[in-house]
């Protein structure tokens, strides 16, 4: 059952909690997503600081667009998830990485909390001016399409990478 749970900026205030997410991600053996959770928090202010910087576009790789990172935290402070939203989408973005990147600890899953982190995102985005949101997914991920589909998504035509992974592309307006 969901409770309060709230989508809070990165805060060196959550150390403990955020590394408690990390690591049990980390000992998963899974891929990590959203992308900037696989970075390594040993530096945590840094981490933080990097986070933030981020979003007000300081600092960027070449190619690469402001973002947006915000952790799903319950009442008790536990981090349950994690979102990454895009300011904007390059072509790579167009067709792998949508707008809205996100992910939900291992042992928090099937409790409802991916869609709820995706409509507190999508609030988050409209702040941001989106108004017409991309969010993908990999074919196989049919708990993601299904998260995607109770938020409204509309189908849009498929993105095939070069290993032939089918990336199922939605768009969410907003």
């Amino acid at each position: 059952m969901i409770h309060q749970i709230r989508l809070l900026k990165p805060t060196k205030d959550l150390k403990n909690e955020y590394l408690d997410f990390y690591f049990e991600w980390k000992e998963s053996g899974e891929d990590m997503v959203p992308w900037v959770i696989s970075k390594d928090p040993e530096d945590f202010e840094g981490m933080v600081k990097w986070l933030l910087d981020n979003e007000n576009g300081i600092n960027l790789r070449d190619g690469w667009v402001p973002d947006s990172t915000f952790w799903l935290v319950s009442e008790e402070n536990r981090v349950l998830g994690a979102v990454n939203i895009r300011h904007e989408l390059t072509e790579f973005l167009m067709n792998r990485g949508g707008h809205i990147g996100y992910g939900i600890r291992p042992s928090e899953r099937r409790k409802g909390y991916a869609t709820k982190l995706l409509k507190l995102s999508l609030e988050q985005a409209k702040r941001l001016g989106i108004n017409k949101v991309l969010v993908v997914c990999d074919e196989t991920n049919v708990a993601s399409e299904k998260t995607i589909i109770n938020n409204r998504g509309i189908p849009d035509s498929n993105f095939i990478e070069e290993n032939g992974n089918i990336i199922k592309r939605y768009w969410i307006n907003n």
